[in-house]
């Protein structure tokens, strides 16, 4: 299986581009009907894939996942659709799986389909250009905010993610929350909070209130 994952990623590496879609379909569904898991072992609860984010970290954590079960290609292969979902299981389904003779064949077509993903990743300007929608809670912006600060290469310590976090605020949060350098991106977010609830009410947040936080 390690084998495999290095080959998968040396193919990736050597891969130049995609050129063209080709037209697909779903033929049998039961091709795997003769796979069974290993006597006593559980079907685990797999970690889905919805088309974002990195396709070869989520092959690594299938693989892992059904290490426990023996990693035979097979059993990898049957099962893999159960880790998918989105249009990512819309993908899977108008595959000719038929053509899919080894996991490497499958794992390979995936991970090219999905690797622009990491091609598109954002960088700290695009942080920091992301912005919270006015619909949108504090919190439901700060985690959308920190997952995709999550995919930045090379990482940011925490002291560079609050300071970049901070640039992408709009005016009223930013003054509000410049006592968050320095600080942790938890204590960060918990400032943010305050000003959030402080704009709502019309409430003006003294300055000790921010340093109750530190």
């Amino acid at each position: 299986m390690a084998w495999n994952m290095k080959s998968l990623e040396q193919s990736l590496r050597n891969m130049q581009g995609l050129s063209g879609q080709k037209s697909v379909s779903y033929s049998d569904p039961y091709i795997f009907s003769h796979v069974h898991l290993p006597a006593g072992f559980k079907m685990p609860k797999f970690e889905k894939y919805n088309g974002h984010g990195d396709p070869v970290a989520h092959l690594k954590r299938y693989c892992n996942q059904l290490r426990g079960a023996g990693g035979k290609e097979e059993l990898l292969m049957a099962y893999f659709a159960e880790s998918l979902t989105g249009i990512a299981s819309e993908w899977y389904t108008h595959q000719e799986i038929t053509h899919w003779h080894v996991w490497d064949d499958m794992a390979r077509d995936f991970a090219c389909q999905f690797h622009y993903n990491v091609d598109i990743a954002p960088d700290r300007n695009a942080l920091s250009n992301l912005k919270k929608k006015t619909a949108e809670s504090f919190r439901e912006y700060d985690v959308k905010w920190r997952e995709q600060a999550a995919r930045v290469k090379p990482p940011m310590d925490e002291i560079e993610m609050v300071t970049v976090f901070l640039q992408a605020q709009e005016v009223d949060y930013f003054q509000n929350m410049m006592s968050a350098l320095g600080k942790s991106f938890a204590k960060a977010i918990k400032i943010g909070e305050m000003v959030e609830n402080s704009l709502k009410t019309g409430r003006i947040l003294s300055h000790s209130a921010f340093k109750a936080t530190s």
